[in-house]
């Protein structure tokens, strides 16, 4: 099932972050590894869809995040034409 929050904070010398649901709740942590883009550094505030998994100790971890791209971006090539 996919999440939905933005990112509180990233550490680009750790490669670790913290994302905050959209539904409220503990913000989670991901690693540089969970990102779909990984050339893509996220910053603050950015929107991302994820999954979560629980690690060990049984704490909730984001996974597979995908920044949310604009509908001009996703629709790149497929223009309509009249």
């Amino acid at each position: 099932m996919t999440h939905y929050g933005k990112i509180k904070s990233y550490d680009t010398t750790k490669g670790a972050g913290m994302i905050t649901p959209d539904k409220g709740g503990d913000a989670l942590p991901f690693n540089k590894a969970d990102l779909q883009q990984q050339a893509e550094v996220p910053r603050a505030d950015q929107r991302y869809g994820y999954e979560t998994k629980l690690s060990e100790g049984g704490k909730s971890h984001a996974i597979n995040l995908q920044m949310e791209q604009g509908t001009s971006d996703s629709d790149s090539g497929s223009k309509q034409q009249s």
